[in-house]
């Protein structure tokens, strides 16, 4: 615990095996007190990993996609009572090290979610992100924090901490179960007024670590650009916009 808060941390996995281990061994366990994977239907053998490491665990029996296995992870999370909780994936593409240092930022009430950015500092392309997804980022962000009317260094991280109130609060069942659903998921918060902090983090590409290929991030950047678009027709009363409506 974190002042009084319980800390939860979900691991939405999809053939994680081989980086599941060593990402799980680096959770600061002195303040984490919960930790849960979702196996989203793997083709090798991340629940067995996952059981023999002593983590609570669940499996789809199909493939629900990313933003399915989100939705099922903050459920499990808060059924557990977490007060705070930590997405963080587990093919150890970001460091678990800095679990701590987000659900501080939400535990000591300055920020109801914090992003650990790979875009703050220097680490993004030191640590081998791809250029074209480098410039996609950069772009990315500037049209959302135009549309958003917001200021974020990045959008696009998948490393990610929550308060109780933000994902009890967020319609995200009308969420994509697509990647997309990140990035709806940022809109809403911003949307419903809450506080978001940021963390600078380094971050590794390897042969393991889970990257889309330039097919899905292409179809996951019109997805961005829709949110935002979407977000802004919906401030100025021209559209419903059902994500951001509980």
């Amino acid at each position: 615990m974190l002042n009084g808060k319980k800390i939860a941390v979900v691991l939405p996995a999809y053939n994680a095996a081989k980086t599941l281990e060593i990402t799980y061994r680096e959770i600061p366990f002195e303040c984490v007190d919960e930790v849960v994977l979702v196996d989203d239907a793997s083709r090798d053998d991340t629940a067995d990993v996952a059981r023999r490491l002593g983590i609570r665990t669940i499996v789809h029996q199909n493939n629900r996609g990313y933003g399915g296995n989100q939705k099922t992870c903050y459920r499990a999370a808060l059924d557990l009572g977490a007060d705070i909780v930590i997405m963080l994936h587990p093919d150890y593409q970001y460091t678990p090290k800095l679990v701590t240092a987000m659900a501080a930022m939400i535990a000591y009430g300055e920020f109801d979610a914090v992003l650990a950015s790979r875009i703050l500092g220097i680490g993004a392309l030191k640590g081998g992100m791809p250029l074209y997804k480098y410039v996609a980022n950069r772009f990315l962000t500037f049209f959302e924090n135009v549309m958003l009317g917001h200021k974020l260094s990045e959008y696009h991280t998948g490393y990610r901490a929550f308060s109780r109130e933000v994902l009890e609060r967020l319609p995200l069942h009308a969420n994509s179960e697509d990647f997309v659903f990140d990035n709806q998921m940022l809109a809403q918060i911003v949307w419903f007024g809450y506080r978001i902090g940021e963390v600078s983090c380094p971050t590794k590409y390897f042969e393991e670590a889970s990257s889309i290929n330039f097919r899905r991030s292409v179809i996951y950047g019109l997805g961005v650009l829709k949110t935002s678009l979407q977000f802004r027709l919906a401030k100025a009363g021209l559209c419903k916009g059902r994500i951001f409506h509980i």
